[in-house]
């Protein structure tokens, strides 16, 4: 059974767009923020860890896909938020506290809602685009 999900997942990442594997790190992102906050609950450290490493895992390979010279102060912006994400998860992490991780989580889901309208309007425009072309 773990087969075909693992089949599944690596199919539907190798299929995805890059807009759909930007969304698809922000909610492993924040599913592994919310796992981790649960292990601090249940004092689970040895998963608490390990969860926060995940959430670490991929803000550091958000931050490097980042280009700070064509995506200018956005990006620059970006790179802050990765980097107070950086920061704070890894207080969470030494210091045994839920409350860097639940700054984490508003960050990430700012971000993820961001980015999900971002792709929104972007494909709006898109298809207005190809649909006006036609008609021209």
């Amino acid at each position: 059974m773990s087969y075909g999900l693992g089949a599944y997942k690596k199919t539907s990442v190798e299929t995805a767009s890059k807009e759909q594997i930007l969304l698809m790190l922000y909610q492993a992102a924040i599913k592994n923020c919310k796992k981790a906050m649960d292990a601090i609950d249940q004092k689970n450290i040895a998963k608490k860890g390990e969860y926060i490493g995940k959430m670490q895992d991929i803000v550091v390979e958000l931050s490097n896909s980042l280009d700070l010279e064509v995506g200018g102060e956005v990006a620059r912006e970006l790179s802050s938020l990765y980097d107070y994400i950086l920061y704070a998860s890894t207080q969470a992490n030494i210091k045994i506290e839920k409350s860097h991780l639940e700054g984490c989580l508003r960050v990430l889901n700012t971000l993820y809602d961001g980015w999900t309208e971002a792709i929104k309007t972007l494909k709006a425009q898109q298809n207005n685009g190809a649909t006006g072309s036609k008609s021209a």
